[in-house]
């Protein structure tokens, strides 16, 4: 790798963009590729196997070689670690992430209420005590990052879904009954959301695995969540 390549792998691992090193093989030539990149060195033209395959290594994050025309290239992604957005310290959130972080998860709990999101709860979690409303436009949730809101109270998790819904986050999901579920959507319709939309939230949360403690809760959401990333 030139150093210019490396200072320009450096540069986007600090900006959070994911990137993949393309390496056509027979010659050594390399270049990044980002999400957003609308043309390439070293893919041909209209080579749509290749643009798929980058793209995929964009989400899952695995390495792979592909044959094009100009020779094969080997795809090694550079993404960030997916992110695990848990709105509602409670305890099903207790047993969820110590699970997901170490699944590989970024994880951070969301919660404004006092007494609720405190390290002694959550330790090593990034803990965040602000309103959904607020908290949810810092955090800036992208394509790796998932929602899931336990809290089961609408002041929260509204304001989180709604956040959620307006971002490309690939797994949205909320705690509930069938019923809760229909209350919700109605709330989240009357602010504009269409039915497409709202079909992205997951809910009632989690894989039917019959799970009932918060523990089994956590293993059924955590799955779930899995599958959205990687499937």
């Amino acid at each position: 790798m030139t150093g210019g390549l490396l200072r320009e792998l450096v540069a986007a691992q600090a900006t959070g963009r994911d990137v993949v090193l393309a390496t056509r093989l027979p010659d050594g030539a390399q270049e990044l590729v980002g999400a957003e990149s609308s043309s390439s060195r070293l893919v041909p033209p209209g080579d749509v196997s290749t643009a798929r395959a980058i793209a995929d290594a964009l989400k899952t994050g695995v390495p792979r070689t592909v044959e094009t025309r100009a020779g094969d290239i080997f795809l090694r992604p550079y993404i960030r670690p997916p992110r695990l957005i848990i709105v509602g310290a409670v305890h099903i959130a207790q047993a969820l992430v110590p699970m997901a972080a170490i699944a590989g998860f970024r994880v951070t709990v969301l919660d404004p209420r006092e007494g609720f999101a405190t390290a002694e709860r959550f330790p090593g979690a990034e803990l965040v005590k602000e309103w959904p409303d607020e908290a949810m436009d810092m955090l800036g949730p992208g394509r790796r990052t998932g929602v899931v809101a336990l809290s089961h109270d609408p002041k929260i998790d509204d304001p989180a879904l709604t956040a959620a819904l307006e971002s490309d986050a690939f797994y949205i999901g909320a705690l509930g009954s069938r019923k809760t579920q229909e209350a919700r959507r109605e709330r989240l319709g009357a602010l504009g959301f269409s039915e497409e939309s709202l079909e992205r939230i997951h809910g009632p949360v989690g894989l039917p695995i019959g799970a009932r403690t918060p523990e089994e809760i956590a293993v059924a959401v955590l799955a779930q969540v899995i599958g959205a990333l990687r499937m």
